[in-house]
């Protein structure tokens, strides 16, 4: 089985059940670092040494998110920046939040 972070996001066009129970939990386990939080979305915390350190990991995470056609929520600050992921279209977690954090967190600017 190929790695989350060498598969690609795939588009949702809704109407597919988010994931639960298990299936949260055994991929969960493929992205450390990141917490599903209230079985709802994926959010990991980043933390640089200044601002531009964490505006250039943003940036990068941009591309990446431009490249899937899969966008997280970002917020940038000094030092930081958290990023929040679940597909909007069936307002939960699919298999293409956990891929989309396996690439993030394969950024190597990224710290915690």
């Amino acid at each position: 089985m190929p790695e989350l972070a060498e598969k690609s996001c795939v588009p949702c066009r809704g109407g597919v059940p988010a994931l639960q129970g298990e299936e949260l939990k055994r991929l969960e386990a493929q992205v450390p670092g990141w917490s599903v939080v209230d079985g709802h979305h994926l959010q990991r915390e980043f933390k640089f040494p200044d601002f531009v350190s964490a505006l250039e990991f943003v940036n990068q995470v941009g591309r990446i998110a431009e490249a899937e056609g899969h966008h997280p929520d970002i917020l940038l600050s000094w030092g930081k920046a958290v990023i929040t992921i679940y597909t909007h279209k069936v307002n939960g977690l699919t298999e293409s939040d956990f891929i989309l954090a396996a690439k993030i967190s394969k950024v190597p600017q990224s710290r915690q």
